[in-house]
C-alpha cells in the first residue's frame, strides 16, 4: 500500500484568509459568517464528509501595518482583520465529528506556558485526543505593541524563548501528573491521589513556573507539535521538536530541500525521521471542465486585491511601497535585515526560482499568482496535485482556498473520488487521536525519541 496524502483545510476565524479582496465575490460567504457557529459546523460536516485529517487554524496577534506603514490597507480590505479566537471554535466543531481534528496556532512569544497548557489539554480532552499546537513566535510588529513591548523581540531570541517555552509545556503535560493519578477512592475520601501529582519547579531564563499542571492527563498528553518556518533557526527547531511541519517553496523541488533537509536535522537531535510529517501549501481550483475552472479562476482575479497581498508581505518586515517608485529593470534585492517573517522574505530571493526584477515582483501581487495554483477539471486537479505530492516528497498540504465554502465544496465532491480511485486518499479514518491517525495505531503518546520524553516519570510507557 503506498503512501497516501494527508490533508488540513488552511483556515482562519476571520472575515478573510489568504482570499486578497474575494470577499466582494458573490458567492463567498465567509465574510457574512464567520461569526456564525452554524457556519463552522457544518464546515466541520463538509470536512469529514471529505476525510480530511484536519482543520489547520492560523492566527495573527496584530494587523500587518508595514506596507505604506499603515494599517489602512489590512483593515480596509480585510486582511485577517477582524479576527477571532479559533480555540473558542474547536469543541462546537468536535461535537458534530467523530474523526476531524483541529491544529490551533497560538505564539509562544507572547503567551504564558502555564495558561496554554492548561487550554490545550482541555481541548484534547473535550476533543477525545483530536487536537494540535501550531507552535508560532509572532512576527508583526503591531503584535508586539499590543503585548506592551515598544520593539519585537529579535528573530532569533523568539526561537531561544519557543525552545524553553516547549520544554515547561512538556514538564506540565508529561510530568506533573503520574498515570493513574485519578483514583477515585469512594472508601479512602480520596478523588486524587496527591503523591502522582508533582510541581515541576520550572526556573529559567525567560519562565518561573511553580506547578502542578492544573488539568489531569489527556489521550495524548502532549498534543500533536505543528509548527512552520523555513528560516535555518526555524528549520533546525521544527526538526528538533516538531511532528507536523508546514513548508512552503515556489517548486516542488525547492520544497524537497526542505524535506530533507529537516529530516537530517531530526536525525541529528536523535529523532527518528518517520516520526515527522511534512505539509506544503495546496491551492486549488476545480470545475466540471477545464473551460469553468479557468473561468472561475478568471473572476477570482477580477476582484483580486493588489494592496492586501502587498500588505500581507508586509510580515516579512519588508515595505513593498519602497519598491513601487524604482526603475522595473532594477534587480529585486533587500538593502536591510529585519526581524520579520524569513520565510516570506525567501519567497522573493532564495526561494525564487531565478532571479527577479523589481517589475516582476510587484507584478505578482497584482493577482492570483497563476503558476502557484493547479487549475482545470477533476482529472487534470488531481494529476497536478499527485505530481507536487511525489515530486516535492510531502506527506501532505494545506488546501488554500479562494471562495468558502464553495471551493472546499467541488474539491469534496470532485477532487477527492478521483484521489481515492488512484489510491492517493484515504476512504476512511483511522481509528484513535490525532497522533494514532497520524502514526502508529495503539500509541497516542509522543514517542521516546521526542525530547518531551526525557520529561516523563517512569511509570508512563509510550514506545
Amino acid at each position: 500500500m503506498g503512501k497516501k496524502i494527508l490533508l488540513n483545510a488552511f483556515e482562519m476565524t476571520s472575515a478573510m484568509h489568504n482570499s486578497h479582496g474575494l470577499w466582494k465575490h458573490p458567492e463567498n460567504k465567509r465574510q457574512r459568517s464567520y461569526k456564525d457557529l452554524n457556519y463552522w459546523i457544518d464546515y466541520a460536516k463538509l470536512l469529514e464528509r471529505g476525510k480530511f485529517d484536519a482543520v489547520f487554524f492560523a492566527d495573527v496577534l496584530g494587523v500587518y501595518d508595514v506596507y505604506k506603514q499603515s494599517k489602512t490597507p489590512s483593515i480596509q480590505d480585510g486582511l485577517q482583520v477582524p479576527l477571532n479566537d479559533p480555540a473558542l471554535l474547536v469543541s462546537a466543531m468536535a461535537s458534530v465529528t467523530e474523526n476531524l481534528s483541529f491544529a490551533v496556532t497560538v505564539s509562544t512569544t507572547y503567551e504564558q506556558p502555564f495558561g496554554n497548557a492548561r487550554r490545550f489539554s482541555t481541548l484534547d480532552h473535550l476533543t477525545n485526543g483530536r487536537i494540535a499546537w501550531n507552535v508560532v513566535t509572532s512576527y508583526l510588529p503591531n503584535a508586539a505593541r499590543n503585548f506592551g513591548l515598544q520593539n519585537m523581540i529579535k528573530h532569533d531570541e523568539r526561537y531561544n524563548i519557543a525552545d524553553e517555552y516547549l520544554d515547561v509545556s512538556y514538564k506540565l503535560w508529561e510530568s506533573s501528573w503520574e498515570d493513574g493519578a485519578v483514583v477515585e477512592d469512594v472508601e479512602n475520601n480520596k478523588l486524587v491521589d496527591p503523591e502522582k501529582v508533582h510541581e515541576i519547579n520550572h526556573e529559567g531564563q525567560y519562565f518561573s513556573v511553580e506547578g502542578p499542571h492544573l488539568s489531569e492527563p489527556s489521550l495524548q498528553r502532549t498534543p500533536v507539535i505543528y509548527q512552520a518556518g523555513t528560516s535555518e533557526r526555524g528549520r533546525d527547531f521544527a526538526a528538533k521538536h516538531a511532528e507536523c511541519i508546514f513548508v512552503g517553496g515556489p517548486t516542488p523541488e525547492r520544497i524537497r530541500f526542505y524535506v530533507d533537509d529537516i529530516r537530517k536535522r531530526a536525525i541529528k537531535h536523535g529523532r527518528n525521521p518517520e516520526n515527522l510529517k511534512i505539509f506544503s501549501f495546496l491551492n486549488v481550483v476545480v470545475g466540471r471542465t477545464t473551460e469553468e475552472a479557468e473561468e472561475k479562476f478568471k473572476e477570482y482575479a477580477s476582484v483580486w486585491s493588489a494592496d492586501a497581498a502587498k500588505a500581507q508581505y508586509g510580515a516579512s518586515g519588508y515595505d513593498i511601497a519602497e519598491y513601487e517608485e524604482l526603475d522595473p529593470e532594477l534587480p529585486f534585492s533587500y538593502n536591510k535585515s529585519t526581524e520579520g517573517g524569513h520565510y516570506k522574505a525567501a519567497t522573493l530571493t532564495t526561494d525564487a526560482p531565478k532571479p527577479l526584477t523589481v517589475g516582476e515582483v510587484l507584478n505578482r501581487f497584482e493577482s492570483p499568482d497563476r503558476g502557484s495554483f493547479i487549475v482545470g477539471n477533476p482529472e487534470e486537479v488531481a494529476d497536478g496535485i499527485q505530481k507536487q505530492f511525489e515530486e516535492s516528497g510531502v506527506d501532505g498540504f494545506n488546501l488554500n482556498h479562494l471562495v468558502t465554502p464553495g471551493d472546499l465544496e467541488a474539491f469534496v465532491e470532485l477532487v477527492v473520488p478521483v484521489l481515492q480511485e488512484r489510491g492517493l486518499y484515504k476512504k476512511e479514518y483511522n481509528r484513535g487521536t490525532l497522533r494514532e491517525k497520524l502514526f502508529t495505531p495503539g500509541q497516542p503518546l509522543l514517542p521516546n525519541d521526542h525530547p518531551a520524553a526525557r520529561f516523563r516519570p517512569v511509570l508512563t510507557e509510550s514506545k
